[in-house]
């Protein structure tokens, strides 16, 4: 008997084992959808009452557009070349900084980005240009011996 009693014992705690967890998740479950319940209100209640005063806003300030429109549209245009214009001059000030430190260390010796493509175009070129300079001697230098007898 005192085995039995043992083995229901043991039973017993196997069976609370295997049924506890899944209570924990139920209550874990619950609370996950509680606090995602309140979460997601308070964010629909604060996107709606910044709906609302938008509306209202919009509404107050439109007739002040209306009636300042004329200094304002300019004012904007203005203000929008301007704002404009020192980006543009700021970006042309970045970019020749950028080229004249790229110079400064190609001619130092150091060898920037590029450096390598930049050698190979002045080789290709070079000898571009000494083949059209033989081609052109060749061709002119034979009508003058041609021209001369």
């Amino acid at each position: 008997m005192a085995m039995a009693s043992e083995r229901y014992g043991q039973q017993q705690q196997q069976a609370d084992y295997y049924t506890q967890p899944q209570q924990q998740s139920q209550a874990y479950g619950a609370a996950k959808a509680a606090t995602a319940a309140t979460v997601g209100g308070s964010l629909l209640l604060v996107s709606g009452l910044t709906l609302a005063v938008t509306v209202i806003g919009l509404a107050v300030v439109t007739p002040l557009f209306v009636i300042f429109s004329p200094v304002l549209v300019p004012a904007v245009a203005a203000a929008f070349l301007v704002a404009i214009g020192f980006l543009s001059s700021g970006g042309f000030a970045l970019a020749a900084a950028s080229v004249l430190s790229w110079m400064y260390q190609y001619m130092t010796g150091k060898k920037p980005p590029g450096a390598a493509q930049l050698e190979y175009a002045k080789g290709r070129i070079g000898t571009t240009a000494r083949e059209v300079k033989d081609k052109a001697a060749e061709k002119f230098g034979s009508q003058q011996r041609t021209a001369a007898a």
